[in-house]
This record gives C-alpha cells, sequence and structure tokens, in this order.
C-alpha cells in the first residue's frame, strides 16, 4: 500500500472532531466541580468530597485525552510533511504512531466514560434506596 496525502489528511477531521468533543466533556466537568466545590464549602460532606475526588480523576484522564489526541494530531501533519520531501518510509512509521496515538486517545475515552457511568449508577442507587423508605 502507498501512503499518499490524502490518507493522513482523513484523520484531520476525525482528530478534530474528537478534540472539540473532549473540550465539552472537559468544559462541563469544569463547571460541576466548581458547583460541587461551593456547595463543599457551604456544607461539608463525605459524598461531595467523593464525588469532587472522581470527577478530579475524569478531569486527568481528558487531560491526557487531549493532549494524545493532539500528538496524533500532529504526527499526522508530520506524516503529510514527510510525503512531501518524498520521505515514505519514515512518513509509514510516523503515520502508523498518529493511529496508535489516536486509539489511546479513544481508549482513555472508553475509560472516562466508564467512571462517569459508575458516578451515575451511585447515584440512581442512592435514589433508589431513598425511595423504599
Amino acid at each position: 500500500m502507498e501512503l499518499t496525502l490524502s490518507i493522513p489528511a482523513l484523520l484531520f477531521p476525525a482528530i478534530s472532531l474528537s478534540m472539540l468533543a473532549y473540550n465539552a466533556r472537559y468544559l462541563a466537568i469544569a463547571a460541576l466541580i466548581r458547583q460541587l466545590h461551593k456547595q463543599y464549602q457551604e456544607k461539608a460532606s463525605r459524598g461531595l468530597g467523593i464525588q469532587v475526588r472522581q470527577l478530579e480523576r475524569r478531569l486527568k484522564i481528558i487531560k491526557n485525552m487531549q493532549a494524545v489526541a493532539i500528538l496524533s494530531f500532529l504526527f499526522s501533519a508530520i506524516t503529510m510533511f514527510l510525503i512531501y520531501i518524498e520521505q515514505h518510509l519514515i512518513a509509514v512509521w510516523v503515520f502508523g504512531m498518529a493511529l496508535i496515538l489516536l486509539i489511546i486517545s479513544l481508549g482513555l475515552l472508553i475509560r472516562e466514560i466508564q467512571i462517569s457511568v459508575e458516578a451515575l449508577e451511585h447515584h440512581l442507587s442512592d435514589l433508589e434506596q431513598r425511595n423504599e423508605l
């Protein structure tokens, strides 16, 4: 298979859209952390502290997702430059790294979603317990 300029260019929209989605997740979590922090200052509780720690974990994962996606984007651009200067063997390896970085970013997204779902399940079980009383 020959690597042409159009192949790494296909990753540009995918990576850009994923970075937008990651940024939206970041902004939502940042707003929630600010809200919980305010609540915690008004009335400290163990439950709020646990929620803040979970959100901190998610925030770190999102930061890593964004960093890896940016590296993938950068490697795709470098691949296009290497193809342009006719360094095809190096371009193939750099493009492979771009794909691996994108896969890592998506793997981190899966983990962040799992943590998010666990938190929501905790809230749902809490609601169910309160309804039984």
